[in-house]
């Protein structure tokens, strides 16, 4: 497979050839770019490339504007339907039927028109990443310009806290070391070198002779020579994946636009219907228009969008307390979905601290207790017993020494403990302030440091030339445990300096084996006595003493393995993606139990180059982990378990995370690591990056779904009584049929009277079995699960109900409008009563009626609101009703009650499903 990066190159500059940049020395690149790494590019060349490779910024994202956005929220089928009832009613001339259809149109355009404006800005966030200005060599002379007017062959020229404005081979690293987290996911600071690597299949984690643009140096000094720029640069490739990246639609705004063509199939068929009625019996064009316009005013939940949004608001809000920012509404409802969690690994499953977990020193192993920074832990044998730091001379010697050899500082901050410096080092710091051991008390009891030799990519090592307190030099070292082994000519064991023979050599290599086995990152600590009080400028670690092995890892957190069983149990799938190496990865998913048998299986991003699509699916039905993946893995991986079915959630903080983030179901982003790119990109934010906040947030997520699908029910078996009651008087009613309820009436149930009770249902609390019922599919029906017949047969029975007492009203010659108002009443009241069964899928029997103190507020809210419409002359106005008797009231009420309360006993002798 050809090198994207090595194409780029190419495109830049005739003359470079295919190679990857890392893979040729820096001579070669800078002759392949026609460049003179002495002098750099001269200013006239420097410009022609400008003009033909333009300038060295990402390309802007095509942006919508405001008003496209806003007339975009018309084009809903639910709201098209009542915009068409409002056109008729204007015409028809029931001018205040058709301004109240209008304000509840513009209000439901205006609440979706906020949400969406509120949208990520992911590219802009990315392009504030970049460098303002970079040191560059033009004519020989170095320049300070904006980074913008950098061209491939640049030279440029780089310190500690300078962002790299391009993609470059460095040509001099001293000392360098830069932190690629956001890019590449590696949790510490990659240290730089100068050398060709011979592997042009190198992942982008691996490639350490290479700076890439928006990165940052964190120590030493360096040159490079700039290899690609703007869209060519490997952020320029994610900016153009997320520009090209669509996100995906929400399971909930697949379930609702499935639900808005049923509705409207309905509203259509029962008006056709109706007119059809009209023709047969001789009614007029005035007459059928009026009755259409009740038919689908009835037939639409004008109150869905609107609600829909509130109860994800409320959701959102509760999520918040609980450590989780929705930024995008529909999110909220998507957990309750999620099949699979595709997670980081650093800081998300792990506690992005590096701590020493196990220790060999003087022929013994210790386990360490503790967690991350906090200075707080036992050294622990193999019996479990802690160590008495005076008794274990060999073990204090070696903490000194690395406490000593290390340039990392442990202070508090904001209350709690904290490294400055390079993490793996600040481990070591803590391990010996475990047992009292610091670098302060060793300088008050006079070591002194005399010369320092620093760490360098080449060595792998750093030692530093010390004076004791009794005088004598000592040179103490720490590094790669190959490297040291290589160098040790003894060893430190009960207090003395044996050689290091073959038997020892082989038991210190099993230790180290053991390390590696359990996924710890090993760094061997070693000393030297000078004889004559001096070293070797030039080879100062010749000759070493070997004094003991760290076993180094960024443990999980404690409350992950809890939180990975529990999402098991909800039948949801945990998978690793990470950048960190597969052995390292493999190992933490074990332990926190992500990977728990053979069948569970590793891949690396290595493998999934050599995988089509179709491949990559079927393998990602049963992985565990992916290690040393890049962006494109990534966002190949979220595709593939989507085409499995799979409803994913992918956790990332750093820029490469962003393209998958976005084509995720719902991307969730680190509050605190988090790059502001991969912010922007997720639709949820973790505050505290921790993977069981994301648990608890499907927690969170389900009972929301069943909060809304209460709601549904509500509303919809409302809808259906409305409809039913019409339906009935022109079934019944012979050529001169009356319409039972009118349009205004029936906006007043669905909004307000039955509206305010059912948005009381989203605060439902879960049900006990939500976190042990298997996810719910992309393609779930709204209707499935008796929920169709709940509502068809409630629906007609309140709509018998409300005909009957209509019909009963005329025949006790009231009046039209008495009758009118006593069919309204009914079926408000029959809502009240249905409330309180649609909590729940069993019957309102078996739940507490106090359970949900909102909804008894709603309730009462709705009651005095509604006695509003039948007794004031605001409601006689508007409304059309007219003031009920007392008597006549009452009656309404209790017969309002006989369907729910008929049914609901049925199904609790029968247990009939549908009911």
């Amino acid at each position: 497979m050809r090198d994207r990066t090595a194409q780029s190159v190419s495109d830049h500059e005739a003359g470079i050839g295919t190679a990857a940049p890392w893979t040729r020395s820096g001579e070669d690149v800078a002759a392949g770019l026609h460049c003179d790494a002495g002098t750099g590019l001269s200013m006239s060349e420097a410009q022609q490339r400008l003009d033909r490779h333009g300038p060295n910024r990402l390309a802007e994202g095509k942006q919508t504007s405001p008003l496209t956005l806003l007339l975009g929220q018309f084009k809903n089928p639910l709201l098209i339907i009542l915009m068409i009832g409002a056109v008729i009613s204007l015409l028809t001339g029931h001018m205040v039927d058709a301004i109240a259809i209008a304000v509840i149109v513009v209000l439901n355009a205006v609440i979706s028109f906020y949400q969406e404006f509120s949208a990520a800005r992911s590219l802009a966030a990315l392009r504030e990443m970049a460098a303002p200005l970079a040191f560059v060599k033009r004519d020989g002379e170095w320049a300070e310009i904006p980074a913008a007017d950098i061209v491939p062959g640049d030279i440029l020229r780089f310190k500690a806290g300078d962002i790299i404005a391009a993609d470059v081979r460095f040509l001099e690293a001293a000392r360098l070391a830069v932190d690629e987290a956001a890019l590449t996911g590696e949790s510490e600071p990659v240290d730089k070198h100068i050398l060709a690597i011979d592997d042009p299949e190198l992942t982008l984690a691996d490639r350490l002779n290479m700076g890439f643009m928006s990165t940052k140096v964190t120590s030493g000094t360096g040159l490079g020579i700039a290899t690609s720029t703007g869209m060519q640069t490997e952020v320029g490739h994610i900016a153009h994946m997320m520009a090209t990246t669509e996100e995906p639609k929400t399971p909930l705004q697949e379930r609702i636009e499935k639900l808005s063509k049923v509705l409207i199939a309905a509203a259509l068929g029962v008006v056709a219907v109706v007119i059809g009625i009209g023709i047969f019996h001789g009614m007029s064009l005035s007459e059928m228009l009026t009755t259409a316009i009740s038919l689908s005013v009835a037939a639409i939940p004008e109150g869905l969008p609107t609600v829909v949004t509130i109860v994800l608001t409320l959701g959102s809000q509760r999520m918040v307390h609980n450590n989780a920012l929705a930024r995008k509404l529909a999110a909220v409802e998507t957990l309750g979905t999620t099949s699979v969690i595709c997670s980081d690994k650093t800081g998300t499953l792990t506690q992005n601290q590096m701590q020493v977990m196990r220790l060999w020193a003087g022929g013994k192993t210790w386990d360490l207790t503790g967690e991350g920074f906090d200075p707080t832990g036992d050294f622990l044998d193999a019996e479990g017993r802690a160590a008495v730091i005076a008794e274990e001379q060999d073990l204090a010697h070696m903490l000194e020494v690395s406490v000593y050899c290390n340039e990392a500082e442990l202070m508090l901050k904001d209350g709690r403990h904290a490294v400055q410096g390079n993490p793996t080092e600040g481990a070591l710091v803590v391990a010996g302030a475990k047992v009292g051991i610091s670098r302060d008390a060793l300088k008050k009891d006079h070591y002194d440091i005399l010369q320092s030799f620093p760490f360098d990519s080449t060595r792998k090592m750093m030692s530093m030339h010390v004076r004791t307190p009794d005088g004598r030099k000592v040179l103490v070292a720490k590094g790669a445990p190959d490297v040291i082994m290589s160098r040790a000519k003894g060893i430190l064991l009960n207090g003395e300096i044996r050689p290091l023979d073959d038997g020892i050599r082989a038991q210190v290599e099993e230790v180290i084996e053991d390390f590696g086995g359990r996924a710890l990152r090993t760094l061997a600590v070693a000393f030297r006595y000078a004889e004559d009080g001096t070293f070797d400028p030039a080879d100062p670690e010749h000759d070493i003493v070997l004094l003991g092995v760290h076993g180094i890892m960024d443990p999980p957190r404690p409350e992950v393995k809890r939180a990975v069983a529990d999402a098991t149990s909800a039948g949801i799938r945990t998978v690793m993606i990470t950048g960190d190496h597969a052995v390292t990865a493999q190992a933490i998913a074990e332990q926190i139990g992500i990977r728990t048998s053979e069948a569970q299986t590793v891949h690396t991003g290595h493998e999934i180059d050599g995988m089509d699509d179709r491949r990559l699916a079927e393998v990602a039905k049963n992985a565990a982990v992916f290690a040393r993946v890049t962006p494109e893995h990534k966002l190949r991986i979220v595709k593939a378990m989507q085409a499995n079915g799979e409803v994913a959630a992918m956790t990332g903080d750093g820029v490469n995370d962003a393209p998958a983030l976005r084509t995720a179901d719902i991307g969730v982003a680190m509050g605190i690591t988090g790059t502001s790119v991969a912010k922007d990109s997720a639709a949820l934010v973790l505050l505290d990056d921790n993977f069981s906040t994301i648990v608890s947030a499907v927690r969170e997520g389900r009972r929301i779904y069943d909060n809304l699908l209460k709601f549904v029910r509500q509303a919809l078996t409302s809808n259906v009584a409305e409809v039913s009651t019409i339906l009935f008087a022109f079934l019944l009613m012979g050529n001169e049929p009356l319409i039972p309820l009118a349009p205004l009436m029936i906006l007043w149930v669905n909004l307000v009277s039955d509206g305010i009770p059912a948005l009381a249902l989203g605060f439902e609390e879960a049900e006990h079995n939500v976190m042990r019922r298997a996810p719910r599919t992309r393609d779930h029906d709204l209707f499935s699960d008796g929920m169709k017949e709940r509502i068809l047969i409630r629906g007609l029975a309140v709509g018998g109900i409300s005909y009957y007492t209509f019909s009963q009203g005329l025949a006790m010659e009231l009046g039209f409008e008495m009758a009118q108002t006593m069919a309204f009443v009914t079926i408000m009241f029959a809502q009240l009563w249905h409330v309180f069964d649609a909590r729940t899928t069993t019957t309102l029997f078996r739940k507490s009626p106090f359970g949900n103190p909102k909804l008894l507020m709603a309730v009462g809210i709705s009651l005095a609101l509604s006695a509003i419409a039948v007794y004031s002359p605001f409601g006689h106005y508007v409304l059309g009703t007219a003031s009920l008797p007392l008597s006549i009231l009452l009656a309404c009420a209790f017969i309002a009650a006989v369907p729910t309360f008929v049914l609901s006993g049925i199904k609790e002798v029968f247990g009939f499903k549908f009911l």
